[in-house]
């Protein structure tokens, strides 16, 4: 086991530039995905809170998402979008919509009622009491679906490699195409590691956001 260790080091050795350039395509095609997520999400899950009875529609038909495994949604985006960064993208962005916009329903649905007709009750605006009062009690919940997503999707992000999207699944795709664990380690560890972190930076985020919740809601 050391021995091979030492010989994935050695490959990344020779293969620096390499590395770090698709480990930048890497990060880059998962925080896209997520940013995205976040900018389809955020509001259609405020919406979806809003209108409960057009709401259970929309998160099963978001929700269904999740039954698709990644690397089927990959290659159902290769015959309509062909191969390259932008199908990995979009790929990786449905995958990143459903743990995002469910949480952010339920950090909405979530608020008590008594806090927002008190927030009514001193005057303040349907906005005001959106960005004031229900989007920083609900934000635990969101962080919790963002950290999920996260995780998700710079896993899944190495798969990109089959379609063309580059990243660390590069150096995966092509130690098992010349059967070289060495060559699939340069890739999966450190897709390993960025999940590993995001995890928990995520989660530290999730645990101050909690007690945030409370005191506000206090």
């Amino acid at each position: 086991m050391f021995e091979l260790f030492r010989t994935s080091y050695a490959y990344y050795l020779a293969n620096q530039d390499r590395f770090w350039m698709e480990l930048g395509r890497h990060v880059v095609l998962s925080g896209s995905a997520l940013a995205i997520s976040l900018i389809v999400c955020i509001p259609l899950g405020i919406w979806a809170a809003r209108h409960p009875a057009s709401a259970q529609y929309v998160i099963n038909a978001v929700g269904a998402l999740r039954l698709i495994p990644s690397l089927a949604i990959l290659f159902l985006a290769l015959p309509y979008l062909g191969t390259g960064f932008g199908p990995a993208l979009i790929a990786l962005t449905i995958l990143a919509l459903p743990p995002v916009l469910i949480n952010v329903y339920a950090g909405i649905l979530g608020v008590e009622r008594a806090v927002v007709e008190a927030a009514q009750a001193m005057g303040m605006t349907a906005r005001q009491q959106l960005l004031q009062i229900e989007l920083p009690l609900a934000l635990p919940a969101i962080i919790a679906g963002v950290r999920t997503a996260t995780v998700e999707v710079v896993s899944s992000a190495t798969l990109a490699a089959f379609i063309g999207g580059g990243g660390l699944g590069i150096f995966v795709t092509r130690g098992f195409a010349l059967f070289e664990p060495r060559i699939m380690l340069v890739g999966a560890i450190p897709v390993a590691v960025l999940a590993l972190i995001c995890e928990l930076i995520l989660g530290l985020l999730e645990r101050w956001a909690s007690p945030h919740r409370q005191g506000r809601a206090s």
